[in-house]
């Protein structure tokens, strides 16, 4: 069948509102289905209220001879592995599966850890470093931000 006239069957669908059409030349067939969307209702929660805001107080004044203060940080322990994406974190392939990594497995560079679905799309996401799983920083099946911590890699 020629490219044309399928082309033209399909504008007659679209203009006649028919939601099917089938044509047999020969022993060649074209089926046309056109499925209407159906309406999607949208839930959404309404956004929290901001706290509201105390009136600002003047500043104390500083001592004039202060001694500048020296942020004491926490030894790094081991690698955090980050979100690549926004999306939704799973942590098996799928619901009832067992899951990629749990808090003590050894994982290698390169081993998937995690599924982030992304606009319907689910991408695997592997080891960035080789260690041991120390902690796990997001429940399975919540939203994760882009560069979020996942896990920490020991």
């Amino acid at each position: 069948m020629d490219i044309r006239k399928i082309k033209k069957l399909i504008e007659l669908v679209e203009e006649s509102g028919i939601d099917e059409l089938e044509i047999t030349e020969g022993e060649e067939s074209v089926r046309i289905a056109r499925h209407k969307p159906v309406a999607a209702t949208a839930h959404y929660a309404s956004a929290p209220m901001p706290a509201p805001v105390a009136p600002l107080a003047a500043p104390a004044p500083a001592p004039a001879l202060a001694a500048p203060e020296v942020p004491v940080a926490a030894p790094a322990r081991g690698e955090t592995q980050r979100s690549p994406m926004v999306g939704t974190f799973y942590r098996s392939p799928a619901p009832g599966a067992a899951q990629f990594v749990q808090v003590g497995s050894t994982v290698k560079k390169g081993d998937v850890v995690c599924i982030i679905e992304a606009m319907k799309m689910m991408n695997q996401i592997q080891a960035e470093h080789h260690g041991v799983i120390e902690s796990i920083c997001v429940e399975d099946g919540q939203p994760v931000e882009f560069d979020q911590p996942l896990f920490t890699i020991v």
